[in-house]
């Protein structure tokens, strides 16, 4: 028997088991049943198609983590219109090219960040605009809760499992963000895996500290609620607002950068109290690796368990994990030099580090190589872009995606990422392409060349650095001071991508093809750290 695979199943799933339970704790308060969540998104589905939204239409959600996210989410689903997630770090020039990128119909945007859109509206396709507090606002805007109180009847079309419910953008490595395709089919078998490997269950409560933007929350809106757990929402990451949480709501799950594990330490140091009110916590964390004395503190101190997980848009995310408790005690000292790795391969996911030919590397932690990766969470395609789509899965080996990271694969078979292929720097777990700061830092007068690099940074993992040539071709008397520099890019671009740091230099290394060779400048930078990416 074969049953397509729809993200529909999930919210369909928990109104018809758990509807008179709770469901979604909101940012102000108000809590919500299943059945009453589904109420709101069969408002918000009947509110698009009433104003003309059709299968296969894009509607893009710009919202922190509240509880409008999860209604504007499912409702799109619910109409068959293409779920659009944006950064709401960006800027206004990021969002006119995505929204007109995507052929954006229709956008919903928390009030805190509708003036971006706002500011563009006359430069995209976009004719519907809906807030959550349109009395804040400057514009036409719609209100939320007034738009889905006008009917919950909508017309679900026929599905496929085939067809693109998702398009999420990333920033990649040059040009402009490219948004990855996902279908049914992606989105609901890596909510079948994340269940299973980080253990969700109907009677987890699960915080909202990870942006729900980055691809879907790691696909926690599906699974979260199609096991018929509680979403605790958040405004983004206040560590008062976490520990309360923790001590109140009987949260037992979140995810969190190591940066933000690192966070929360330092606010119990400073105000005291206890971490939560006594219950199992889990929290997943991701990207490179978390240093040993950020896992120390939240498993010894606080008394958390650290889920290290790994992947990428493009995948899901999450194809790896270092949760294999065969290989460690869960006391014992050994544990953390496991926990580091990126891990073993999810089930149903085949991770391989490959050389330049597509042959795998030995297995001795020691020879490097290309992380590639198939499974069924891997996305269906870019976007309208087929050229950087056959690349993506065709570079080294023919059919795996390739994650641009370069890693060593040990005999049990997990993988450690050592650098990165790619010009990407991962600062806080946020993506930030390097070529994008030196594109800004090039338009300023007194900037004659410069090269960006990830730089270490003890909170962070790691910040861009930007090695200038100054105008005048004299580091010494550059024309323009580091400060300077640095709020022209957050005057630019979102402030999260700037540098932080500026050195004046007299010139970059080059090859003799005139290719800034970055590698040096790494090599330089890091020489005290154990590799060239950041734990964090």
């Amino acid at each position: 028997m074969e049953k397509p695979l729809l993200v529909t199943d999930f919210l369909d799933r928990a109104r018809r088991n758990y509807g008179d339970h709770e469901a979604v704790l909101g940012v102000d308060g108000e809590r919500f049943t299943y059945d009453e969540l589904g109420e709101r998104a069969d408002g918000f589905a009947a509110a698009l198609q009433a104003r003309g939204i059709e299968k296969g239409d894009r509607v893009a959600v710009l919202d922190p983590n509240t509880h409008y996210h999860l209604a504007a989410a499912y409702g799109s689903f619910q109409a068959g219109a293409v779920h659009t997630p944006l950064n709401y770090r960006l800027v206004e020039s990021d969002f006119e090219y995505i929204l007109n990128d995507a052929g954006v119909d229709a956008v919903y945007a928390d009030y805190a960040y509708a003036d971006k859109i706002e500011g563009i509206r006359d430069e995209v396709p976009t004719e519907t605009f809906i807030t959550n507090d349109a009395d804040a606002v400057e514009g036409d805007w719609e209100e939320f809760d007034e738009v889905i109180a006008e009917s919950t009847a909508y017309d679900r079309p026929e599905m496929a499992e085939d067809e693109i419910i998702t398009i999420n953008y990333t920033s990649g490595t040059t040009g402009d963000p490219k948004g990855v395709c996902r279908t049914h089919r992606t989105e609901t078998l890596h909510a079948y895996i994340i269940t299973i490997h980080q253990e969700i269950a109907d009677d987890d409560t699960y915080l909202w500290t990870l942006p729900m933007f980055h691809v879907n929350g790691w696909g926690h809106i599906y699974a979260v609620t199609g096991m018929g757990a509680r979403h605790v929402c958040t405004r983004g990451v206040d560590a008062e607002y976490v520990f309360d949480k923790l001590r109140t709501e009987d949260v037992t799950y979140f995810c969190a950068a190591p940066t933000v594990v690192k966070m929360l330490g330092d606010h119990l140091d400073e105000h005291g109290g206890e971490p939560d009110a006594g219950q199992d916590v889990r929290v997943a964390t991701a990207g490179a690796a978390p240093p040993e004395a950020t896992i120390r503190m939240a498993e010894d101190e606080f008394g958390w368990y650290i889920q290290h997980v790994y992947g990428a848009t493009e995948t899901g995310p999450l194809i790896t994990t270092s949760d294999a408790r065969r290989f460690f005690d869960d006391d014992s000292e050994d544990r953390f030099a496991v926990k580091k790795t990126q891990g073993l391969g999810y089930i149903g996911t085949e991770i391989r580090v490959v050389d330049e030919d597509g042959n795998d590397v030995a297995e001795d932690g020691e020879t490097i190589g290309e992380v590639v990766v198939r499974g069924n969470q891997v996305m269906d395609r870019y976007w309208n872009k087929p050229e950087v789509t056959e690349e993506a899965f065709t570079d080294r080996v023919e059919g795996y995606y390739h994650m641009g990271d370069l890693a060593v694969v040990d005999e049990n078979g997990m993988i450690s990422i050592q650098d990165r292929k790619k010009d990407i720097i991962i600062s806080g777990g946020e993506n930030i392409s390097s070529i994008e700061v030196e594109d800004t830092l090039f338009s300023h007068d007194r900037v004659d060349d410069v090269a960006v690099i990830p730089s270490p940074h003890d909170d962070w993992g790691e910040t861009p650095k930007a090695f200038v040539v100054p105008a005048g071709g004299d580091p010494n008397d550059p024309g323009v001071t580091a400060d300077e520099l640095i709020q022209y890019a957050r005057d630019n671009m979102a402030h999260y991508k700037a540098p932080t740091r500026i050195e004046f230099v007299k010139q970059l290394p080059k090859t003799s093809t005139g290719k800034v060779q970055k590698y040096e400048l790494r090599q330089d930078e890091w020489e005290e750290e154990d590799r060239m990416v950041g734990e964090g």
